[in-house]
């Protein structure tokens, strides 16, 4: 049985912003394929959540209750609580994922 894959309130904001972003940056069709290409990324989770590593950075304060994937540039940061999975950050790998990460998913 597989695993139901959910997006939290804020990885749904970021995935609308980065639409948005590219769209306006680039063209609605790069746009529609980057999104189309993140939402297999994420039926992909259903089958083998487990695959996905460790943040390097949530892994420095000693947390292994996160991991992600990659659609590069962008990484899926998500968690595993029974059989759900919950993306929690949608995020370009180039930020500053440090602070990012310490203030949606430390400061929770």
């Amino acid at each position: 049985m597989g695993y139901q894959v959910f997006l939290t309130d804020d990885a749904a904001y970021d995935l609308e912003g980065l639409y948005d972003y590219i769209e306006s940056r680039d063209a609605p069709e790069k746009a529609e394929h980057v999104l189309d290409s993140i939402e297999e990324t994420f039926s992909s989770l259903s089958d083998n959540p487990q695959r996905g590593a460790y943040p390097n950075e949530l892994l420095a304060v000693g947390l292994r209750e996160y991991r992600e994937i990659y659609f590069k540039p962008y990484r899926i940061i998500y968690r595993i609580i029974a059989q759900n999975v919950y993306v929690m950050v949608i995020a370009d790998g180039r930020r500053d994922m440090q602070t990012l990460l310490q203030r949606r998913l430390l400061q929770a």
